[in-house]
């Protein structure tokens, strides 16, 4: 049977990098029949451009219809003086709301390879594997009231509301446990509940299913203390549970102990397995259109949309084994290039590491 998965490049650098994906899965499909089939569609800014809404209702069904979505990256600075009601990000909390997309898996995983990539010391960093479940159809992105006022005094106030209701901490929740049973059995929920109410039952509510899953060691940790100890000692982690502004900001920090945010993919599901897969660096409208932007966070989150969503295990290792062997060639892009004269380091293009993933998938 045949797969179907909707491509939305989006702006900035996302058309190159998807394109590099592309290639790969045209690849895969080659040599090992998987009979996935793509169509392209517009969300973001492009979409703007074409039809004055971030997100169509039609591409929304497309997503819905799919077996799974490879996203790019969305926004610029071409649209931020828009009505915040029609940017370019709101075609993403609108999908991701639509779709029920609450739980956004964020890997920060070290390759050998570019230990020395790292801003932090290779022993800290060396062997680092930390995944952050974050909850993203909730918080404070999400909650009502939310607007711009104007007081009595005629001085304006911006105002948002943080929430979350038990059964939403429960689901995503009840997700993370069950990760971390396939990993290293070790849970950190992050939150603020010494000053906020909202953390104090998020704490509750993990505590309370903790009981279900007695083979997982939970802990607690405040989100100011985990921004430090992600720094100081992240080996420390394995799981990470959190809500969605929490884990917007620890996920970009866990990216960058890596070496470079353009090495890490991310997934989004909904309970009956449809994700959207995306990079984590965003659109870097700043080099887009420069061939010099990193293709391997796409290609590796096609990697991901081929393990959980499709189901295709094989494909996704082949994916994950070529992207470890155009490391092992020196291959690297600007962003994992390290300082000085290295010996056996070559820099290439976003198009050249796109091939040499081909290449090496055979």
């Amino acid at each position: 049977m045949s797969k179907n998965i909707l491509l939305l490049a989006g702006d900035g650098i996302g058309p190159e990098i998807v394109n590099e994906a592309v290639k790969v899965l045209d690849r895969l499909n080659e040599k090992m029949n998987l009979n996935v089939n793509y169509e392209h569609d517009l969300m973001g800014g492009c979409a703007i451009d074409a039809h004055g809404v971030p997100l169509t209702d039609e591409t929304i069904a497309k997503a819905r219809a799919s077996d799974g979505i490879l996203l790019g990256a969305v926004g610029g600075p071409k649209w931020d003086t828009l009505d915040r009601a029609i940017r370019p990000e709101k075609g993403l909390l609108k999908i991701r709301a639509e779709l029920d997309l609450f739980s956004n898996l964020r890997p920060a995983i070290l390759y050998p390879q570019l230990a020395d990539a790292s801003s932090l010391k290779r022993e800290l960093v060396e062997g680092l594997d930390i995944l952050i479940v974050r909850e993203l159809t909730g918080g404070i992105y999400f909650g009502e009231p939310r607007g711009i006022r104007v007081l009595e005094n005629g001085e304006r106030q911006g105002y948002n509301t943080l929430v979350y209701n038990e059964s939403e901490i429960e689901r995503i929740g009840r997700n993370a446990f069950e990760i971390a049973q396939k990993r290293g059995k070790r849970l950190c929920s992050v939150e603020k509940a010494n000053v906020l109410e909202v953390s104090g039952l998020w704490r509750e509510v993990m505590e309370s299913l903790a009981a279900d899953y007695p083979d997982v060691e939970l802990s607690h940790m405040y989100v100011d203390n985990a921004a430090m100890q992600l720094v100081r000692a992240p080996k420390q982690f394995d799981v990470i549970v959190t809500g969605n502004l929490f884990g917007d900001i620890l996920s970009d920090c866990a990216a960058m102990l890596t070496g470079s945010i353009g090495m890490l993919p991310s997934a989004s599901l909904n309970a009956g397995g449809l994700g959207m897969y995306e990079p984590v660096h965003g659109s870097a409208p700043d080099i887009a259109n420069q061939g010099i932007a990193n293709p391997l966070a796409t290609i590796l989150s096609l990697e991901m949309l081929l393990r959980y969503s499709l189901g295709m295990a094989d494909a996704a290792d082949a994916i994950a084994k070529a992207v470890g062997d155009v490391l092992d060639q020196g291959l690297r892009t600007a962003d994992i290039l390290p300082q000085g004269v290295s010996e056996g380091i070559t820099k290439v293009s976003t198009s050249e590491m796109g091939d040499a993933v081909v290449k090496a998938l055979g």
